[in-house]
């Protein structure tokens, strides 16, 4: 038998698959790998499986033996979604009023003044410009306290501690940020109990039958999850309408497509050098695609192979406006779909629609070779984007 693949596998050029993840894809569904801890896991990289496997409730997010858990941010990440899982449907149920399409309509005029007044500041600048700095990175934050009910005054403090918690190269640092992110959500709820506003954690607090402790670990969760992956999303999404030009003039000759489009950048726009995947348990024994996986092992559920399956979608390497993305699993699958979803959807649509049509000329002011991706961070992204017009 080979030794198994270790990953993460070499990231060659930030916008396409790892080599060696496509070549094992090619060559099957089911592949035995080592993390970078050093510990065997099954990597699974078909779609079909990937897909059933988000909603197969014979894998557990939670280490089914703690004491082995990784004291990283993706572990104590995983940890905090396990610990709703004995009640997760009723926690979502308590969520999805908070993204209905009323709520993202009432916000996304919001998101638009926002969006406008970064586009303004970049526009006053001397180019060369990082737009991760101008646009990626300030929006999903503004865009959070809006929508939460955050004191904007805090921005910057809970932006750096979602960052601290997603750091992969430092666990005390990754388990000091999310400890400050809980004492703070802890301190912002207990003042939303005294003095309720407009705002979704003001609206979690009211309703019957949740507790603070509930609200805490929804509040970080939905910072957590709902911050760092758009920055990651907005700036790579940009980076790829910029390095598919007639791409972007389709998006500027009909501005109906954006929807479709950024559903398209979703599916594309998932360069991570931490390219293992979702990270399950065996909670029995089971069987992927005739590999016989034993109770406790580790199965990690690669979203990135998925979405580029060609069995599914054709020649996916190429980024295509107009193409058909229903099977897209960015967000998840099943049950345990992503909640935001909405939430991130609206705010790609409106900065990208926006850059866009505000700067018909842009370009990168380097070539794509010297873009880096964030190796310190747990949902990747890009280090900079330097552009010009």
């Amino acid at each position: 038998m080979n030794a198994p693949a270790q990953l993460p596998f070499e990231q060659t050029h930030l916008l396409h698959v790892a080599p060696l993840l496509r070549t094992l894809q090619s060559e099957g569904t089911v592949h035995r790998v080592r993390t970078p801890e050093g510990d065997e896991a099954w990597l699974v990289t078909g779609h079909a499986e990937v897909q059933r496997l988000l909603d197969d409730d014979r894998l557990s997010r939670s280490n089914p033996d703690p004491g082995a858990a990784r004291d990283s941010g993706a572990a104590l990440l995983d940890s905090l979604l396990g610990g709703f899982a004995t009640d997760h449907a009723r926690l979502r149920a308590l969520l999805e009023p908070h993204f209905a399409p009323e709520r993202m309509r009432a916000l996304r005029s919001h998101v638009e003044t926002l969006t406008e007044r970064l586009l303004d500041e970049l526009a006053g600048q001397a180019p060369p410009v990082d737009l991760r700095q101008a646009l990626a990175l300030p929006l999903p934050i503004l865009v959070m306290c809006e929508w939460l009910g955050v004191p904007h005054e805090d921005k910057d403090r809970f932006g750096s501690w979602t960052q601290d918690a997603a750091n992969v190269g430092d666990r005390i640092r990754s388990k000091q940020g999310m400890a400050e992110l809980f004492g703070y959500c802890q301190k912002l709820i207990a003042h939303k109990r005294q003095n309720p506003g407009d705002d979704a954690i003001s609206r979690l607090c009211a309703t019957e039958g949740i507790s603070d402790t509930e609200v805490v670990g929804l509040t970080a969760l939905l910072l957590f999850g709902g911050y760092e992956t758009t920055v990651a999303r907005i700036g790579t999404g940009a980076l790829l309408l910029l390095t598919n030009p007639e791409q972007r003039q389709a998006l500027l000759d009909d501005p109906g497509l954006v929807p479709g489009a950024v559903e398209e950048i979703l599916r594309r726009s998932m360069p991570n050098p931490h390219n293992g995947g979702m990270p399950r348990y065996a909670l029995t024994d089971l069987e992927i695609d005739g590999t016989t996986i034993r109770t406790g092992e580790l199965v990690l559920l690669n979203i990135i192979a998925a979405n580029h399956d060609q069995t599914v979608f054709t020649d996916p390497e190429r980024v295509d406006v107009t193409r058909e993305t229903a099977g897209s699993l960015t967000f998840g699958h099943g049950t345990h779909y992503c909640v935001g979803a909405p939430l991130a959807r609206m705010q790609l649509q409106v900065a990208l629609a926006r850059l866009v049509a505000r700067f018909p000329t842009m370009r990168l002011a380097v070539d794509v070779a010297e873009l880096k991706l964030r190796h310190d961070t747990l949902l990747g992204g890009l280090v900079e984007l330097p552009v010009t017009w």
